[in-house]
């Protein structure tokens, strides 16, 4: 009997977890470890940040529905891996054993890393449904009073779609209150121009966001480092090509929302030995951790290289359709193992996007995710807002039922008239 530990609740451990459940013989144990009980659907955190969505709406507990498919659940978090022993601490500091570790934390938020950034200070967020939450409760304050918004990135994030997304998201919720005359935007961003979003651009993006944001009166400011965060202000270093500063803003707001710089996640980081400077966790085409073959990993915690070099630094995204095939790889692969062979399951480091825009939306399709590429596809229109919608629906449906379909090679890229596409031979 084998035990297998998935560090991480969120969309890649969940469906992680299903996974290895479906694979395996019920003599092997699967267990998540969570911190709390509840999923949250994190796509949807902008529409709750605009309170176009309750929290109840886009979480479920999911200790009942692991149950279900006889997956055990730890509530506690980790405060630790301790992968010499072949345990994690848990937050309550019990220990828990594993044969093999499937780590899928999501990442650690590096508000810290600029002055005054994050909900603890001066900026709300949409990474969290917690954040998203604290971020609806200001806004509804800002709207008895509105004044100017900042939308963006800081230096080194690597998730600008959200960013994209709250921007054009918050300009239509306004325009439904008749109060966008009184707004004025900026979005700033460490990305070298509008659309690049961590992946070098993907098709005309660069054309198609810039359009939008111009016909939503939208200001932007890129190869943007804020240096710090007020009460009322953000001083913004624009830099040039060659990462040197060109010129100083100072913007006033009053309500901003920035998306940070990601880390590893504190208990990840600390073996030091098995992720990068920046706490991700080093894997190889296998997903697993080439200093102790029996930890894989997926999602937003793995170490993967920015796609190429920018004047401030960018990282690569880690997207829903990307993390899928992560999971699907490791899944076949811990069975493998357990079964005597050698792993040889990869993942098809595809990118896929739907990016919501409150009355209309952009598609993006990139695969694979590194140029150059088989296909690069770049889409607006209102059918991206329903589309989004009813994944959303679908996917909390999917957390639930315990389904091991590949929902984006299924369905997203079938509703795309995009057929799909494996790895290509190693």
């Amino acid at each position: 009997m084998k035990r297998i530990v998935v560090l991480g609740a969120g969309m890649g451990g969940m469906s992680a977890a299903y996974e290895l459940r479906a694979a395996l013989d019920a003599e092997h144990s699967v267990t998540v470890v969570g911190d709390g009980e509840q999923f949250s659907f994190t796509p949807s955190n902008p529409w709750v940040a605009v309170g176009w969505r309750k929290a109840a709406q886009v979480q479920i507990a999911v200790r009942p529905y692991l149950a279900r498919k006889n997956i055990a659940f730890e509530a506690a978090g980790a405060a630790s891996v301790v992968p010499t022993e072949n345990a994690l601490v848990l937050g309550d500091g019990r220990k828990l054993a594993y044969d093999y570790l499937v780590i899928t934390t999501g990442p650690r938020l590096a508000f810290d890393e600029v002055p005054g950034l994050g909900p603890d200070a001066h900026t709300q967020s949409v990474c969290t449904t917690a954040h998203a939450l604290a971020a609806w409760q200001a806004y509804e304050e800002f709207l008895k009073n509105p004044g100017p918004i900042v939308v963006g990135a800081a230096a080194g994030a690597s998730c600008f779609g959200p960013a994209y997304e709250f921007a054009m998201i918050i300009d239509a919720d306004l325009r439904k209150r008749k109060l966008r005359d009184r707004v004025p935007m900026t979005y700033v961003s460490s990305e070298p121009y509008i659309g690049h979003m961590g992946l070098g651009g993907v098709g005309d993006s660069k054309g198609l966001l810039e359009s939008e944001l111009r016909q939503r009166h939208i200001k932007w400011v890129v190869n943007a480092r804020i240096q710090s965060v007020s009460a009322t202000q953000m001083t913004v270093h624009e830099m040039n090509e060659q990462g040197v500063l060109a010129r100083e803003h100072v913007l006033p707001f009053k309500y901003a929302m920035v998306l940070p710089a990601f880390t590893g996640v504190d208990a990840v980081r600390q073996a030091k030995e098995m992720c990068n400077p920046r706490g991700f966790v080093l894997i190889d085409k296998h997903q697993r951790n080439p200093v102790y073959p029996n930890v894989f990993s997926a999602g937003v915690c793995v170490a993967i290289p920015p796609v190429e070099v920018t004047p401030v630094p960018t990282g690569a995204p880690k997207t829903g359709f990307m993390i899928e095939s992560m999971v699907s790889a490791i899944a076949h692969n811990i069975k493998s193992d357990i079964d005597g062979q050698p792993a040889t399951a990869e993942a098809t480091w595809n990118a896929i996007c739907l990016a919501d825009m409150g009355d209309t939306g952009a598609a993006f399709v990139a695969l694979p995710q590194i140029p150059p590429r088989n296909v690069t596809w770049a889409k607006v229109g209102k059918w991206v807002h329903v589309a989004k919608v009813a994944f959303e629906k679908y996917f909390l449906a999917k957390m639930k039922s315990g389904n091991t379909e590949p929902v984006y090679e299924k369905y997203v890229l079938k509703a795309l008239g995009i057929e799909r596409l494996k790895a290509p031979p190693s």
